[in-house]
């Protein structure tokens, strides 16, 4: 007759496969997506012949059936998508032994590949009303920014999500898991929302900067490209290159590569525009129509030149626009411009409508936001100046202010995991 230790032994043998099984889920990414999707299966086979070892008699007691059940369906679980005999197994589970959270947890996982987010959610609050859980938080937080994409509260979900992942936070400072699912759902802000905010962005960059202090972290491809894809938005051109290079070395299923090329062709496109503009002949006359544009007398006119790196207060640069910049990527809106000194700067505006801005128009930048890129990629050299713009109230076109309909409010989706 087997004693309640024995029993437990194999039960603990059996819980270890499956820790080892999701190890790989989260850290193992082959070239080819099969090789992944068949070692996950010879695993998780191993792992269920380990459960199937275990004589009926030696899991009679209430605790470890539970344990059976919830291991059972976690291994089956293990796939990216759903499978109607995890749920059957991970929901006996949690009647069995209704305190087992991670149960809970894993049946919230299990019944989101089904579609069903309300139901997830619910499995997830009642896994949290066990005791304060980081990783359930982190998953809450992830969900409620699945469930934000086309909802009418979209704001509200994503404010949600942010707190979740604040919370996950408070419980393990050091967890480089929680800090990376603050960086998504900050992110994730500065899209769903269609606010458009730059300040989400640079609490993005600072959590995901947070989360590779952890070792663990290191093996997780997204947090590289999620962190590249912030620094895209940032214009921190060569950061994002390096992060997406990283990425693409880490998982070659990611688009990593074609992110890469895609900022390429957009930094290649603004050194031939720029090269051929600072040698026309045209840049004269078109400069020199700059000289009647009227200030508000609250601001100081300047040039390119005399503006100092970073945020200009109270100063007004004017432009004309000499060329709209067709890329790959939904935002931002790029300009080439010139001031009246005909020195040449790239202009990005976030926030408006494409045909806001045309070719040929007179645009005043208020406050202006001047940064001067120059890094070297692949042995070639970048070099220009560029003027960011966030919001429509910091620009005039033609000497008026953007329309309220003139401005971008509808959601994108970043190409980032949630």
């Amino acid at each position: 007759m087997s004693t309640p230790a024995v029993e437990n032994d194999a039960l603990e043998k059996a819980g270890s496969a499956t820790e080892a099984l999701y190890l790989s889920r989260d850290t193992y990414f082959p070239a080819n997506p099969d090789d992944k999707i068949a070692r996950l299966k010879s695993e998780s086979d191993l792992a269920l012949n380990l459960l199937d070892s275990i004589p009926p008699e030696q899991r009679k007691l209430l605790t470890q059936r539970a344990r059976y059940e919830y291991l059972r369906g976690k291994i089956l679980d293990v796939l990216p998508e759903y499978k109607r005999e995890a749920e059957d197994h991970l929901s006996k589970a949690v009647k069995l032994n209704p305190s087992l959270a991670d149960a809970w947890l894993c049946l919230g996982n299990c019944i989101w590949k089904k579609g069903d987010l309300s139901a997830a959610k619910n499995c997830l609050t009642l896994a949290l009303s066990k005791g304060p859980n980081k990783q359930i938080l982190c998953q809450l937080s992830m969900l409620e920014r699945k469930m934000a994409q086309g909802a009418d509260n979209q704001a509200e979900l994503v404010d949600e999500s942010i707190k979740h992942a604040k919370e996950a936070i408070t419980l393990d400072v050091k967890d480089g898991n929680s800090w990376y699912n603050l960086g998504n759902a900050c992110l994730t802000s500065f899209f769903v929302t269609g606010a458009w905010d730059h300040a989400k962005l640079l609490q993005s960059l600072k959590a995901y900067q947070n989360a590779e202090k952890d070792e663990r972290m290191k093996s997780n491809p997204d947090l590289y490209f999620n962190c590249a894809t912030v620094n895209k938005y940032l214009e921190n051109y060569e950061m994002a290159l390096t992060g997406f290079e990283a990425a693409a070395l880490k998982d070659p299923g990611l688009n990593a590569t074609e992110e890469v090329q895609k900022i390429v062709n957009l930094l290649d496109k603004l050194d031939n525009l720029l090269r051929g503009h600072a040698r026309s002949k045209r840049l004269a006359s078109l400069a020199s129509s700059l000289a009647v544009v009227n200030l508000n007398s609250s601001y100081k006119r300047a040039t390119v030149n005399l503006l100092s790196e970073g945020l200009n207060k109270a100063v007004a640069l004017v432009g004309k626009v000499l060329f709209f910049i067709k890329h790959e990527n939904v935002a931002p809106l790029y300009y080439l411009a010139c001031d009246p000194d005909q020195v040449c700067f790239v202009l990005s505006v976030y926030g408006i409508q494409y045909d806001s801005i045309k070719e040929g128009d007179l645009i005043t930048l208020l406050d202006p936001l001047y940064r001067q890129v120059e890094f070297s990629w692949k042995e070639k050299f970048y070099q220009f100046k560029s003027f960011r713009v966030d919001f429509k109230e910091q620009l005039l076109v033609n000497g008026k202010a953007l329309t309220p309909h003139q401005a971008v409010r509808t959601s994108i989706h970043a190409q980032h995991k949630p």
